[in-house]
Protein backbone atom coordinates (compact mmCIF):
# COMPACT_ATOMS: atom_id res chain seq x y z
CA UNK A 1 0.00 0.00 0.00
CA UNK A 2 1.20 3.48 -0.81
CA UNK A 3 0.35 6.24 1.69
CA UNK A 4 0.28 9.65 0.06
CA UNK A 5 0.02 12.70 2.30
CA UNK A 6 -2.08 15.53 0.85
CA UNK A 7 -2.00 19.02 2.30
CA UNK A 8 -2.36 22.69 1.42
CA UNK A 9 -3.57 25.86 3.11
CA UNK A 10 -7.05 27.04 4.06
CA UNK A 11 -9.25 27.14 0.96
CA UNK A 12 -6.38 26.09 -1.31
CA UNK A 13 -8.63 23.36 -2.73
CA UNK A 14 -7.33 20.35 -0.83
CA UNK A 15 -10.77 18.71 -0.51
CA UNK A 16 -11.49 19.23 -4.21
CA UNK A 17 -8.21 17.54 -5.07
CA UNK A 18 -8.91 14.70 -2.59
CA UNK A 19 -12.30 14.09 -4.27
CA UNK A 20 -10.62 13.91 -7.67
CA UNK A 21 -8.21 11.24 -6.42
CA UNK A 22 -11.13 9.21 -5.03
CA UNK A 23 -13.02 9.48 -8.33
CA UNK A 24 -9.92 8.06 -10.04
CA UNK A 25 -9.83 5.08 -7.68
CA UNK A 26 -7.66 6.10 -4.70
CA UNK A 27 -8.72 5.45 -1.10
CA UNK A 28 -9.11 8.49 1.18
CA UNK A 29 -8.58 9.19 4.87
CA UNK A 30 -9.79 12.69 5.67
CA UNK A 31 -8.25 14.11 8.86
CA UNK A 32 -10.74 17.03 8.85
CA UNK A 33 -13.55 14.51 9.15
CA UNK A 34 -11.68 12.59 11.87
CA UNK A 35 -11.00 15.84 13.75
CA UNK A 36 -14.74 16.56 13.77
CA UNK A 37 -15.48 13.05 15.04
CA UNK A 38 -12.94 13.06 17.89
CA UNK A 39 -14.44 16.26 19.38
CA UNK A 40 -18.06 15.08 19.36
CA UNK A 41 -19.88 15.60 22.68
CA UNK A 42 -18.83 13.24 25.50
CA UNK A 43 -15.70 12.02 23.69
CA UNK A 44 -12.36 12.38 25.48
CA UNK A 45 -11.14 15.34 23.39
CA UNK A 46 -14.47 17.14 23.93
CA UNK A 47 -14.08 16.92 27.72
CA UNK A 48 -10.50 18.20 27.52
CA UNK A 49 -11.45 21.11 25.24
CA UNK A 50 -14.40 22.16 27.43
CA UNK A 51 -12.26 21.87 30.57
CA UNK A 52 -9.66 24.17 29.03
CA UNK A 53 -11.70 26.67 27.00
CA UNK A 54 -14.86 26.72 29.13
CA UNK A 55 -18.53 26.03 28.40
CA UNK A 56 -18.83 29.31 26.49
CA UNK A 57 -17.61 27.55 23.34
CA UNK A 58 -20.55 25.12 23.31
CA UNK A 59 -23.67 25.37 21.16
CA UNK A 60 -27.08 24.54 22.63
CA UNK A 61 -26.81 20.93 21.44
CA UNK A 62 -23.49 20.70 23.39
CA UNK A 63 -21.44 20.49 20.22
CA UNK A 64 -18.37 22.70 20.05
CA UNK A 65 -19.00 25.99 18.29
CA UNK A 66 -16.17 25.80 15.77
CA UNK A 67 -16.45 29.47 14.85
CA UNK A 68 -16.20 30.63 18.48
CA UNK A 69 -13.27 28.31 19.16
CA UNK A 70 -11.65 29.43 15.88
CA UNK A 71 -11.85 33.07 17.00
CA UNK A 72 -9.97 32.23 20.21
CA UNK A 73 -7.22 30.07 18.73
CA UNK A 74 -6.47 32.24 15.71
CA UNK A 75 -5.78 35.23 17.91
CA UNK A 76 -3.57 33.37 20.33
CA UNK A 77 -0.74 31.05 19.31
CA UNK A 78 -0.52 29.39 22.73
CA UNK A 79 -4.23 28.55 22.72
CA UNK A 80 -3.90 27.21 19.19
CA UNK A 81 -1.04 24.96 20.29
CA UNK A 82 -3.05 23.83 23.31
CA UNK A 83 -5.99 22.85 21.09
CA UNK A 84 -3.70 21.02 18.67
CA UNK A 85 -2.08 19.16 21.57
CA UNK A 86 -5.53 17.85 22.57
CA UNK A 87 -6.84 17.00 19.11
CA UNK A 88 -3.80 15.87 17.07
CA UNK A 89 -2.81 12.72 19.00
CA UNK A 90 -6.42 11.47 18.85
CA UNK A 91 -6.69 12.17 15.13
CA UNK A 92 -3.38 10.40 14.52
CA UNK A 93 -4.67 7.36 16.42
CA UNK A 94 -7.79 7.26 14.20
CA UNK A 95 -5.68 7.75 11.06
CA UNK A 96 -3.51 4.77 11.90
CA UNK A 97 -6.62 2.63 12.53
CA UNK A 98 -8.09 3.72 9.20
CA UNK A 99 -4.83 2.89 7.40
CA UNK A 100 -4.90 -0.63 8.87
CA UNK A 101 -8.53 -1.12 7.80
CA UNK A 102 -7.72 -0.13 4.21
CA UNK A 103 -4.60 -2.30 4.25
CA UNK A 104 -6.66 -5.36 5.22
CA UNK A 105 -9.35 -4.64 2.64
CA UNK A 106 -7.14 -3.52 -0.23
CA UNK A 107 -3.43 -4.23 0.27
CA UNK A 108 -2.53 -2.57 -3.05
CA UNK A 109 -4.43 0.66 -2.46
CA UNK A 110 -3.04 4.09 -3.11
CA UNK A 111 -4.29 5.81 0.03
CA UNK A 112 -4.59 9.59 0.17
CA UNK A 113 -4.13 10.93 3.70
CA UNK A 114 -5.62 14.41 3.61
CA UNK A 115 -4.32 16.45 6.59
CA UNK A 116 -4.43 20.28 6.88
CA UNK A 117 -1.41 20.38 9.21
CA UNK A 118 0.40 17.41 7.67
CA UNK A 119 3.83 19.07 7.84
CA UNK A 120 3.40 21.05 11.07
CA UNK A 121 2.07 18.07 13.05
CA UNK A 122 4.75 15.70 11.80
CA UNK A 123 2.15 13.35 10.23
CA UNK A 124 4.10 13.57 6.97
CA UNK A 125 6.61 11.15 8.47
CA UNK A 126 4.00 8.38 8.13
CA UNK A 127 3.69 8.98 4.38
CA UNK A 128 5.52 7.47 1.42
CA UNK A 129 4.91 10.54 -0.76
CA UNK A 130 3.73 14.10 -0.15
CA UNK A 131 1.46 16.24 -2.35
CA UNK A 132 1.02 19.95 -1.60
CA UNK A 133 -1.85 21.92 -3.16
CA UNK A 134 -0.86 25.54 -3.77
CA UNK A 135 -2.73 28.56 -5.02
CA UNK A 136 -1.51 32.09 -5.75
CA UNK A 137 -1.94 34.52 -2.87
CA UNK A 138 -4.66 36.72 -4.37
CA UNK A 139 -6.82 33.72 -5.39
CA UNK A 140 -6.24 32.26 -1.93
CA UNK A 141 -7.50 35.38 -0.14
CA UNK A 142 -10.54 35.69 -2.45
CA UNK A 143 -11.54 32.04 -2.02
CA UNK A 144 -11.32 32.25 1.74
CA UNK A 145 -13.45 35.41 1.79
CA UNK A 146 -16.05 33.74 -0.43
CA UNK A 147 -16.05 30.41 1.37
CA UNK A 148 -16.15 31.58 4.98
CA UNK A 149 -17.55 35.09 4.61
CA UNK A 150 -14.34 36.62 6.00
CA UNK A 151 -13.24 40.21 5.51
CA UNK A 152 -9.96 40.60 3.66
CA UNK A 153 -8.14 41.23 6.96
CA UNK A 154 -9.59 38.07 8.56
CA UNK A 155 -8.66 36.02 5.50
CA UNK A 156 -5.08 37.31 5.58
CA UNK A 157 -4.85 36.63 9.32
CA UNK A 158 -6.02 33.03 8.86
CA UNK A 159 -3.59 32.44 6.01
CA UNK A 160 -0.64 33.93 7.88
CA UNK A 161 -1.42 31.77 10.94
CA UNK A 162 -0.34 28.79 8.83
CA UNK A 163 3.01 27.72 7.48
CA UNK A 164 3.45 29.50 4.10
CA UNK A 165 2.46 27.35 1.11
CA UNK A 166 5.86 27.99 -0.46
CA UNK A 167 7.51 26.46 2.61
CA UNK A 168 5.14 23.46 2.59
CA UNK A 169 5.94 22.92 -1.09
CA UNK A 170 9.56 22.32 -0.01
CA UNK A 171 8.43 19.04 1.60
CA UNK A 172 6.48 17.90 -1.46
CA UNK A 173 7.19 15.14 -3.95
CA UNK A 174 4.42 16.66 -6.08
CA UNK A 175 2.95 20.17 -6.12
CA UNK A 176 -0.53 20.80 -7.57
CA UNK A 177 -1.17 24.37 -8.65
CA UNK A 178 -4.87 24.94 -8.06
CA UNK A 179 -4.96 28.60 -9.17
CA UNK A 180 -6.45 27.77 -12.57
CA UNK A 181 -9.49 25.84 -13.81
CA UNK A 182 -10.82 22.59 -12.32
CA UNK A 183 -9.95 20.89 -15.59
CA UNK A 184 -6.36 21.99 -15.22
CA UNK A 185 -6.23 20.71 -11.63
CA UNK A 186 -7.80 17.40 -12.64
CA UNK A 187 -5.20 16.80 -15.32
CA UNK A 188 -2.43 17.36 -12.73
CA UNK A 189 -4.16 14.87 -10.38
CA UNK A 190 -4.41 12.30 -13.18
CA UNK A 191 -0.70 12.66 -14.04
CA UNK A 192 0.36 12.27 -10.40
CA UNK A 193 -1.83 9.20 -9.90
CA UNK A 194 -0.35 7.57 -13.00
CA UNK A 195 3.17 8.29 -11.73
CA UNK A 196 2.26 6.84 -8.31
CA UNK A 197 0.87 3.68 -9.93
CA UNK A 198 4.06 3.28 -11.97
CA UNK A 199 6.27 3.85 -8.93
CA UNK A 200 4.31 1.51 -6.70
CA UNK A 201 6.08 -1.47 -8.16
CA UNK A 202 9.44 0.02 -7.16
CA UNK A 203 8.29 1.06 -3.70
Amino acid sequence: MLIVGLTGGYASGKSTVAKMFVELGAALIDADQLAREVVEPEKAAWFEIVAHFGKGILLENREIDRKALGEIVFRDKEERERLNAIVHPKVLEEELKAIEMIREREPDAITILSVPLLIESGHYRHCDKIIVVTVDEETHIKRLMERDGFTREEAIRRISAQMPLSEKAGYADFVIDNSGSLKNTESQVRDILNTLKQNKGHH
